[in-house]
Order: C-alpha cells, then sequence, then structure tokens
C-alpha cells in the first residue's frame, strides 16, 4: 500500500542552530504576510478601524460594535499619507464649539447659523471624493431629511439647528443624533498626499525594507551558501536562480505573491503541513487533467498508426522490417533473438501441452474428409462402420501429432543451442517472410482492404474506449486514488474489544522440534 508523503517521518537535521533559523524566518515570513494583508486593505478598510463597527446587513440597521478594538488610525494613518481633511475636520472643530455652548446655556445662535453654513458648503462641495466616499455624504443627506422630514438636506440642516426645533426638542438629546448618525460619518473623510511620482503616499515600503526584507536577503544567501556546500561545482547565480520561489519576498510590488515562499518555507521548517491541504486541492485537479492529457494522447497515437496504414508505402515499410535493414545496438538483432528464445518455448513447452486439442481437431478433419471422399453415401447408415471410422482417424491423428510433438521437441533443443548457422537462417527466415508479405500485399486486392479493416478497428477503438474514459469520471478515479494513499487501520484499530483479555490462550504454541 503506498503510503502518502505526509504520512512518512520525517528526518531531523543535526543543525539545530540552522533549524532553529529556518524556524524563526518562517515565522517572520507569515508575520510580514499578515502585515502586508493589513496593509493592502487598510485604506479600503479604514472607516471601520476608525469607528470599529461592523455591519453585517449592510441595508439593515444592525451594528456590531467592536470597542475591544484599539484605533490603530492614529499610528498608521501617517504610513499611508493620511491626513484629516480641512473641509470636514474644521466642520468636526465648528460642531465641538457649538456643543460646548448650548450644554452651557447660551443661545448660540451665531455658531448654529455657521454650522448650517459649514453643512450647506459641505454638500455643494463634496470633500469625500477625493477620498473615494461619495455615498458617505448621501448617507448624510438622507439622514438630516429623515430626521427632519424635509425633502432638502439643506433646508433639514436649517431646522434642525434653528431656534423652533431646539424649543421642541432639548440639546442634551438632539445632540446624540448629530454624534451618532452625522459626525461618524463625517469623520471617515481624509486627504492623502502625493509623492513626486504622482502616486498617493506610501512609506510601507521603508519599514519593509529595513525590518523584513533584509532578514529575507541574508536568509536567501545563506540558503544558497548551503547549497552551493552540497554542490561544490555550483555558481553563485545557478544557487540563487534554484531559490526563485523566494523572489516575492524581495520585490516592492506584487506583495501577495509572497504567499508561496510563505507556504514553503512553513512546510520545510516543520512548523505546518501544508500536504494534505495541497493534496485535497489538487487531487481533483489532477485527476481531471491526467484523464484529459491521456485523451488527447491516446487519440494522437491512434490518428498516427491510422495514418501510417493509409499510407501507400505501407508495404515498403513492411519490407524495411527485414533484419539486416532495421537498426541494431551493440551488434543484436532483436527480432532475431527473440525468435530464438521464444522458438524453444513454443516448440518443448507451449506445444506438446496443447497435443489434446490438436488431436480433436486434426481427428474431425480426417473424419469429415473420409467421409466425402471415402465412405459412399448408402454406406453412412452402418453405425458399426461409423464406429470404425471415428476409431481410425483418432490413431491416425493421434500418430501424426505424436509425429509432430516429438520433431517439435527436438527441434526446440536444437534451437537451444546457440550457432552461428541457426541465427543465419533464422535471419534469412525473418527477411523472407517479411519480403512475401509486402510482395503479397503489393500484388492483389489484399492491401487495401487490410488498410481499411484496420483503420476501422482503430475507429472503433477511438469511440468506445475513449467514451469509456469519459464515462468512468473522475470519482471512480479519486476513490482509487484514495484506496492508494489512505493507509489502513493497524492491527490494533482492528483487533475487537477484549481481544487482549485471552491472555495466553492468544500465544503461539512452541512448535519446534
Amino acid at each position: 500500500m503506498v503510503r502518502p508523503r505526509w504520512h512518512l517521518r520525517s528526518s531531523t537535521g543535526s543543525n539545530r542552530l540552522g533549524q532553529h533559523w529556518d524556524q524563526f524566518v518562517a515565522l517572520w515570513a507569515a508575520l510580514n504576510l499578515l502585515w502586508v494583508c493589513f496593509d493592502i486593505t487598510y485604506v479600503p478598510l479604514r472607516t471601520f478601524w476608525l469607528q470599529r463597527n461592523l455591519y453585517p446587513l449592510p441595508s439593515a440597521p444592525l451594528v456590531l460594535r467592536l470597542g475591544f478594538l484599539p484605533d490603530i488610525t492614529p499610528f498608521y494613518d501617517p504610513v499611508k499619507g493620511i491626513e484629516p481633511h480641512r473641509e470636514t475636520q474644521a466642520y468636526l472643530n465648528a460642531f465641538d464649539q457649538m456643543d460646548r455652548a448650548l450644554l452651557a446655556g447660551f443661545p448660540a445662535s451665531d455658531l448654529r447659523r455657521r454650522q448650517v453654513a459649514l453643512t450647506d458648503q459641505m454638500i455643494d462641495d463634496n470633500p469625500f471624493l477625493s477620498s473615494g466616499g461619495s455615498g458617505t455624504l448621501e448617507k448624510i443627506k438622507n439622514r438630516l431629511r429623515e430626521r427632519a422630514d424635509q425633502d432638502s438636506a439643506k433646508q433639514s440642516a436649517e431646522l434642525l439647528l434653528g431656534d423652533d426645533w431646539l424649543r421642541r426638542q432639548p440639546w442634551i438629546e438632539e445632540r446624540l443624533f448629530w454624534q451618532q448618525q452625522v459626525l461618524p460619518l463625517v469623520a471617515t473623510n481624509y486627504w492623502r498626499s502625493i509623492d513626486e511620482n504622482g502616486r498617493p503616499t506610501d512609506q510601507f515600503w521603508r519599514i519593509d525594507l529595513v525590518i523584513f526584507q533584509s532578514v529575507f536577503l541574508a536568509d536567501i544567501l545563506l540558503r544558497a551558501a548551503r547549497l552551493r556546500r552540497r554542490l561544490p561545482g555550483l555558481s553563485w547565480g545557478d544557487a540563487l536562480l534554484r531559490r526563485w520561489t523566494d523572489l516575492p519576498l524581495l520585490l516592492p510590488f506584487w506583495r501577495w505573491l509572497r504567499l508561496i515562499p510563505v507556504v514553503e518555507r512553513l512546510q520545510t521548517s516543520g512548523l505546518v503541513n501544508m500536504e494534505p491541504l495541497r493534496a485535497v486541492i489538487s487531487r481533483a485537479v489532477v485527476a481531471l487533467l491526467a484523464v484529459e492529457l491521456f485523451e488527447v494522447l491516446a487519440l494522437q497515437l491512434m490518428d498516427g498508426a491510422q495514418g501510417l496504414i493509409r499510407s501507400p508505402q505501407w508495404p515498403q515499410r513492411i519490407r524495411r522490417l527485414r533484419s539486416h535493414q532495421s537498426v541494431s545496438i551493440n551488434d543484436e538483432r532483436e527480432l532475431v533473438e527473440l525468435l530464438r528464445i521464444w522458438g524453444p518455448l513454443l516448440l518443448s513447452e507451449v506445444g506438446p501441452r496443447l497435443a489434446p486439442q490438436f488431436q480433436a481437431v486434426l481427428a474431425h478433419a480426417l473424419q469429415q474428409t473420409l467421409q466425402t471422399m471415402v465412405v459412399p453415401p448408402g454406406l453412412r447408415q452402418l453405425q458399426l462402420l461409423m464406429q470404425v471410422e471415428k476409431q481410425l482417424t483418432q490413431q491416425l491423428a493421434s500418430g501424426m501429432v505424436d509425429s509432430v510433438m516429438e520433431l517439435s521437441r527436438g527441434a526446440g533443443a536444437r534451437m537451444q543451442r546457440r550457432d552461428n548457422r541457426q541465427i543465419d537462417l533464422l535471419r534469412d527466415c525473418v527477411d523472407r517472410f517479411w519480403d512475401e508479405l509486402a510482395e503479397a500485399l503489393e500484388s492483389g486486392p489484399v492491401l487495401e482492404r487490410s488498410q481499411q479493416l484496420v483503420c476501422a478497428l482503430l475507429e472503433e477503438l477511438k469511440l468506445t474506449y475513449l467514451a469509456q474514459i469519459n464515462r468512468t469520471g473522475i470519482d471512480a478515479l479519486i476513490r482509487e486514488l484514495d484506496q492508494l494513499t489512505v493507509p489502513p487501520a493497524t492491527a490494533a484499530e482492528n483487533q475487537p474489544m477484549g481481544a487482549e483479555a485471552s491472555g495466553p490462550a492468544s500465544t503461539p504454541r512452541d512448535q519446534s522440534p
């Protein structure tokens, strides 16, 4: 039974320091991969990291507040060149001044009019375009309209901050709407600086180069040195080329490709066993590709055989099979040597074992010949004469077969003796056979009919056998692969419960004499 590769015991290297280094680099690369994934998704998910709110259903007002997560935006925004937007930040600062004044009991009519003006300006200028958050402004406008029950967002802001509304709604309750529904959306806006190349500022590569890629470069050089120590004739260029899978670790772009070397290092360091997962993922794909590849190869082979058979040079190709025109390796004629080996086998062993069958066939043929040529039709009704005829044919057939078998045994014994004369005769026989076969095909109508029959046979094989492969399907191949790779249950697992309690009764007796 074939054992899967991940069930085989891995040999522990003697250099424990090198093993610990490999494990450290594998963990360091895994940490770098997690950071790469976080960096790639930080800008699209910055609103989540800012508010730590999760919306399972965007169309429903269901919010999962993850307050236990820290606010990392003040620390990571500088890495991505993100700064507070001037207009939205001025809006937030003005609201704080108005809020403090209203909580202190002041009318703050001027501050309220300024806040309404800032709201109108934000709606007109749409500062969320720079951060790709145009939908955020629409959410703010919709919430203002729903709160004031108005058709216009500007009129709604003026109404919500007006004297009549605040006389009916105390500011202590009204400020909750602004702090929970409006201001968090305004705070999500940001401005991202541009570098000299016209791209958004990103300082990730600096940190990655100093902290991670320097370690990866040292490890790649160390692995190349190990490889050159094991293969002294290998140059540095070839050694580094063999570590081509580590190239994504040093690339400043397409950083998601680091998944490949990270998985390879985790596997080789022994920290994670990826082989079962790889086998499960690739099993169906490999089985499908194997079937497709075999179908193409089989079809191409059959088409090539049909083209060879339909060729008018078929007799010439048969004549080229003569031993003196074939390619010989080490001065050995393979076909002649095969006949010299198989001849004694057929004449000395196979043929004599078929003597009863030969006797029955020959006796039947002789009996039919006697009935049609020797015995008159009027005497065929006599039972005694027919029994004598049957016994006579059996004796004649037995004598002829025995004589032929005796000659066959003698010929087989003589063919086992190797001599040059025998090899020359066998070669002449083989050459003569191919010549006569080619001449018979050229002179008669057999060639065209033979080509048609053989091509039709190959066509039937293509239609039946290849179709059978498709009908077999991938599931049968996968089940067969499971039978080969899944190890059988051990003897301890197959042993029924209580068998170990059998004691001396299960102990084999000493049968030594």
